[in-house]
């Protein structure tokens, strides 16, 4: 055949649109130029149509490019028009339809009708086993010569093209799926659902898990929560499901719950405190304290997240949907029968489980406990910590002093298995006994004395001394002082020894004090301690007598540091000798009067009859005298 100008021209053509679409090497033109006789030129061989077949295009569509229907020149733009249908269904990035044709290895072999035969790698198959000879498959063209002459296709990358415009078709925002997961990303999971879905890690569960790996190939029932066409992204969340569910199964289950019936639950969280019960829809707390009767430290001791458990349901709170459950409650409980089997007094052995500041714990068998107080640990001894006489594990017995079964609760005494030192006090020193002792410990109201290992007594502050106004144990005595006091009085019940120093001398106020000071008598004597309402003057060591700041001068004294000073001599004169409320009036102004007063008249009267005198010698009822006495 020899070409006329317009099959020149038609050539050119197919050679353009077959570049357009992707169907023709770059050698086309060198490959192909001996084909066609230029205008006016002698003729040339006939045109290569096994070449022009490389195209794709049926010998018809071809003779009817070259030659036109009617015989004549086919112009530019019909020729595009021929070719614009069947060069675009063999275009980069077509899905095709082809037939396997076989296996060549690690791959297999399509047939998609073009001039060679496509390679697919065996894992873009899901069941490579029931792929057969024969069987139609779509495929993706990605390219047609890869460079060793194999058309490039990829069945994965036409699945997933088909399977977005299926969901894009059937699905929107807001509709539930199913897929299975298929790997971990960065802030979530891959979904499978037809098309790869993002599931994040926030959305997976009602509470976040801490390995969201765990849902790798599970199927996984998830609501779509946005969907991007032009991203082709879709975001689902399986949270939301699940609140959906659980909020519906909540109102079933808090309706059809009662108190002290048993339930199946599964363990989904466990804290210090307890552990979350899923009761299929809401949450039950069964606390450390109900899941046994024995000691548990931490409920990973029981269970731990995902077992089933039969539980007791123990209290419903409708309005805060709070559910209490028991576990220990499944068995009958050992203090039912409590007192029979611990009667109070009697003697049992038990092991030390724990120690606290205020006591310790023993274990009298398992899920009964009683505590040991440190008061009830030694009767001498003062116990400041447990561990200073039990350790954890030792074996030791006890006494039962008090059950509270409704509190659950055993009061037991290590002390009371040992004699009680204190009923032997009173037989080994009666009342009246001269004891020597070392000072323990000093306070504002006494003095405490060791008497014999583990037994005090008190010395008071009012039993140091006949006289002395005393305000503070440490103005007599220091820790360590040896003392020598009598034994005033016992009680066995409160473990007290009442002891006395003064009582080793006789009473001063029965006779020496009486028979030495008279009313009237000008003394001597030095100012001891001032007040608002008078001033304290020391008589002889240990001896003190009050001046009233009404007997300082004749005129008005508003403040008695105007008249004495602390340490100053004065001479005073005695108005009146209170033996039964061991106390000594004094007058300044009456020593300073005159010879009246050195003659030592009992009553001397003022030279200004007017002024109101004081009655009783000074010691009127102005609540002065004996206010710094304290007694046990």
């Amino acid at each position: 055949m020899i070409p006329s100008q317009g099959t020149a021209e038609s050539i050119g053509i197919l050679e353009r649109t077959a570049r357009r679409a992707g169907t023709l090497s770059d050698d086309f033109s060198m490959r192909h130029a001996a084909c066609i006789t230029p205008l006016g030129a002698a003729p040339h061989p006939m045109v290569d149509f096994n070449l022009i077949a490389d195209l794709g295009i049926d010998d018809t569509d071809v003779d009817a490019l070259l030659r036109g229907s009617d015989g004549e020149t086919v112009t530019d733009e019909s020729l595009e028009t021929l070719l614009a249908s069947d060069i675009q269904q063999v275009a980069r990035g077509r899905i095709l339809k082809g037939r396997v044709a076989g296996r060549a290895g690690d791959d297999v072999i399509v047939d998609v009708g073009l001039k060679s035969e496509g390679l697919i790698h065996k894992g873009e198959f899901d069941d490579l086993d029931a792929l057969q000879p024969g069987d139609e498959i779509e495929v993706l063209l990605e390219e047609f010569d890869d460079g060793s002459g194999v058309i490039k296709l990829s069945k994965r990358k036409a699945d997933r093209i088909r399977g977005w415009e299926r969901v894009l078709e059937s699905k929107s925002e807001g509709d539930i799926v199913e897929g299975r997961g298929m790997r971990k990303i960065k802030g979530g999971i891959l979904v499978d659902i037809g098309v790869p879905v993002f599931l994040p890690a926030s959305q997976i569960d009602v509470r976040r898990p801490g390995d969201v790996s765990e849902f790798i190939g599970r199927t996984i029932r998830a609501e779509i929560l946005k969907i991007d066409e032009e991203r082709r992204n879709i975001v689902i969340s399986r949270r939301r499901v699940l609140e959906r569910e659980r909020s519906e199964a909540k109102d079933k289950i808090l309706g059809a719950l009662e108190e002290g019936q048993f339930v199946t639950g599964v363990v989904t969280n466990i804290a210090d405190f307890g552990a979350f019960i899923d009761l299929g829809g809401i949450d039950g707390l069964l606390h450390i304290t109900d899941m046994s009767w024995g000691r548990v430290s931490h409920p990973s001791e029981i269970c731990k997240p995902g077992d089933e458990l039969e539980v007791k349901v123990l209290r419903i709170d409708l309005e805060k949907e709070k559910i209490a459950l028991g576990l220990k409650q499944k068995e009958p409980s050992p203090w039912d029968d409590i007192e029979q089997r611990f009667p109070i007094g009697n003697r049992i052995t038990g092991k030390v489980v724990s120690l606290v500041s205020y006591g310790s714990f023993i274990e009298l068998q398992e899920g009964i406990e009683g505590l040991v107080h440190v008061s009830e640990m030694s009767w001498t001894r003062r116990i400041n910590h447990p561990n200073e006489i039990v350790s954890v594990g030792d074996e030791i017995e006890v006494v039962v002093l008090d059950i509270n079964r409704d509190k659950q609760e055993i009061s037991l005494g290590l002390k009371q298995t040992e004699l009680n030192p204190w009923e032997l006090v009173a037989e080994r020193y009666p009342t009246g006994t001269v004891v020597g002792g070392t000072v323990r410990n000093l306070t504002n109201y006494g003095a405490f004395i060791e008497i014999e290992p583990g037994i005090d007594g008190l010395l008071h502050v009012s039993d140091m001394s006949w006289t002395e106004k005393i305000s503070h144990a440490n103005e007599k005595y220091k820790k360590g002082d040896p003392v020598e006091c009598v034994v005033l009085e016992i009680d066995q019940e409160k473990q007290r020894v009442g002891l006395g120093v003064k009582q080793l001398a006789e009473d001063p106020w029965v006779a020496a004090i009486p028979d030495a000071y008279h009313p009237g008598m000008v003394v001597h004597g030095t100012v001891t301690k001032i007040t608002n309402f008078g001033v304290f003057v020391e008589l002889e060591t240990g001896l003190e007598g009050l001046l009233h700041i009404s007997e300082l001068s004749d005129e008005k004294v508003d403040d008695p540091q105007d008249i004495v000073k602390p340490g100053q001599n004065v001479d005073v004169k005695i108005l009146r000798v209170d033996t039964d409320e061991r106390k000594i009036g004094l007058s300044l102004k009456r020593a300073q009067w005159g010879d009246a007063a050195r003659a030592g008249d009992d009553e001397v009267e003022s030279s200004d009859s007017s002024k109101p005198m004081p009655t009783r010698g000074g010691m009127d009822d102005h609540g002065a005298m004996g206010t710094d006495k304290i007694e046990l």
